[in-house]
């Protein structure tokens, strides 16, 4: 009888050679992810333009709880779902904007001007915000700003053409400026939000249970949507498997080692 040992050695050989161009053709948009850096301040020194133009520093708008939505105004597909979203759960939320939290939507284009910030805003101010409308700020700046706060929040995007692939996602800040919870996707539970909110006053970074969508989860560029990654989930599915044999024949040939030990010892 063949060596168990070579037999499971060759095995988990085919497997990672079957597995590993599954895996790699995932990895084509990498660097379009978000990284977490809970518990990490943001720098507060950069200066970006708000709607009306003026330059703002981000500590003199950071005063409380904040959720920090990155987008870019000419987005046809994630960023209007995603602002909707935001506004959604405004609408449906038991907290008061301007009072408990506010909204800082920055762009990360640096095309983006004041006065488009300004038409995009009206877009997605209804009954409960806009009464509240100068506690969602817009915010437009030139590259350096934009890099600096995006790298701070580890939210990469690459440009594509006229536009960008990036992630959705929201970042929720203590008055601080402290990063405390990353919300992932383009609408969110009032729940979820106001837990989010409450922890930030109190300066409580949080772990994301929703982190295991991006594994799951990538952005499709041509369709503008997020996509199953169904290679992805089955490649780590058969590697699992592949272990959990692996560790059975192990355990399985050291009784059998241990029986045939047994019988000469009797012998």
């Amino acid at each position: 009888m063949k060596n168990p040992l070579l037999v499971i050695s060759g095995s988990l050989l085919l497997v990672f050679l079957f597995v590993r161009p599954l895996l790699a053709q995932n990895n084509t948009n990498d660097d379009v992810s978000v990284k977490e850096h809970l518990g990490d301040i943001i720098p507060l020194q950069l200066i970006f333009k708000n709607e009306s133009g003026q330059p703002v520093q981000l500590k003199d708008i950071i005063n409380k709880p904040t959720i920090l939505t990155p987008v870019f105004f000419d987005c046809m597909s994630i960023c209007p779902e995603l602002l909707s979203g935001v506004s959604d759960v405004i609408e449906r939320s038991d907290m008061t904007l301007g009072k408990e939290f506010q909204v800082i939507t920055f762009s990360f284009n640096e095309n983006d001007t004041p006065e488009y910030a300004v038409e995009k805003k009206k877009n997605f101010l209804r009954k409960k915000s806009l009464p509240h409308a100068k506690d969602w700020i817009y915010l437009t700046g030139d590259s350096a700003a934009i890099h600096a706060l995006t790298n701070s929040i580890g939210y990469y995007y690459q440009q594509a053409g006229n536009g960008f692939i990036h992630p959705a996602a929201i970042v929720i800040l203590s008055p601080e400026g402290k990063i405390t919870r990353y919300l992932y996707g383009t609408s969110f539970l009032p729940f979820d939000v106001k837990m989010a909110i409450v922890e930030a006053q109190k300066g409580q970074a949080r772990p994301t249970i929703n982190r295991v969508l991006e594994y799951c989860f990538t952005y499709d560029p041509e369709g503008r949507k997020y996509t199953l990654q169904v290679t992805k989930i089955s490649a780590t599915i058969i590697i699992f498997f592949a272990l959990l044999l692996f560790g059975f024949l192990m355990v399985r040939s050291r009784v059998k080692k241990g029986k045939s030990g047994t019988k000469g010892t009797e012998n």
